[in-house]
């Protein structure tokens, strides 16, 4: 076999790979988006003729409308606040003004290893124990205690030895802290925090486990398609997960679009 039959052959492993790397990865959510516009009944085989029925018919849907809207209050506000908190320690550990930073960066990043579940748990006993009662709120912290390590380790990452300079420049002709923080460090490593809130607002947007421990009454998302999915196959549990996709993809694609722009 010549060199050029084993490059071809070569191109074509790979591409036959990467095909059904991406079938695999891809294929559910064409299903589940394919049978979100069929018109019948049942969301299954065989396909019963397009329509928007049931996208329709979500939009008209009053409980699913409000725990959208539910679910996109809880993720910007939830986002906004681990972003700021992830900026704030992240400043504070990679300009080396704590003592331990490295013990405290390990502490910080801890978090991304722990389980949703047991983070919904704990979280569920100290909100009882402080006789807290359970609400969006409540969600909202938790989105917080997740998401905020996530912050914290983008921030830390784009926070070098320039920023660091930039901001020593700044003190010496008499800025002040809060100054240097919002007009030096803060536009130097803008795409890093653009990267993390979107990150944020797409684990918060579809998150569950937490969502479900920690609502009572006013729900998000998640956990209203959980609640129609109990009922049983539903063309508008399809409808709905196919919007969920999309605005998920649309978020990741901008987290991608950020970076790409930061290289």
């Amino acid at each position: 076999m010549d060199e050029g039959a084993g490059a071809m052959m070569r191109f074509l492993i790979c591409a036959g790979y990467m095909a059904l790397l991406y079938g695999f990865i891809f294929l559910p959510v064409g299903v589940l988006a394919l049978y979100s516009f069929q018109d019948g009944r049942f969301p299954i085989p065989p396909f019963q003729g397009f329509s928007l029925r049931w996208h329709i018919e979500v939009l008209g849907d009053s409980d699913l409308m409000a725990a959208l809207a539910h679910s996109l209050m809880v993720a910007f506000a939830s986002s906004a606040v681990a972003v700021t908190l992830g900026f704030l320690a992240a400043r504070a550990v990679a300009g080396g003004r704590l003592p331990g930073a490295r013990a405290i960066r390990a502490a910080l990043t801890a978090p991304l290893s722990v389980s949703y579940l047991v983070i919904g748990l704990g979280l569920l006993a100290s909100f009882n124990l402080m006789g807290q009662g359970l609400s969006l709120s409540t969600v909202a912290v938790g989105h917080i205690v997740i998401n905020t390590p996530l912050c914290f380790a983008i921030c830390a990452a784009a926070i070098g030895p320039a920023q660091m300079a930039a901001e020593r420049a700044a003190r010496d002709l008499g800025a002040s802290e809060l100054r240097v923080m919002w007009l030096i460090t803060a536009p130097m490593i803008l795409p890093a925090l653009l990267a993390a809130f979107l990150l944020s607002v797409t684990f918060s947007w579809d998150e569950f486990i937490i969502a479900f421990l920690l609502s009572r009454f006013d729900v998000t998302l998640p956990v209203e398609i959980w609640s129609l999915l109990r009922s049983g196959l539903n063309p508008k549990t399809n409808a709905v997960g196919s919007l969920v996709f999309m605005v998920s993809a649309v978020a990741v694609l901008g987290v991608e679009l950020t970076m790409m722009r930061r290289r």
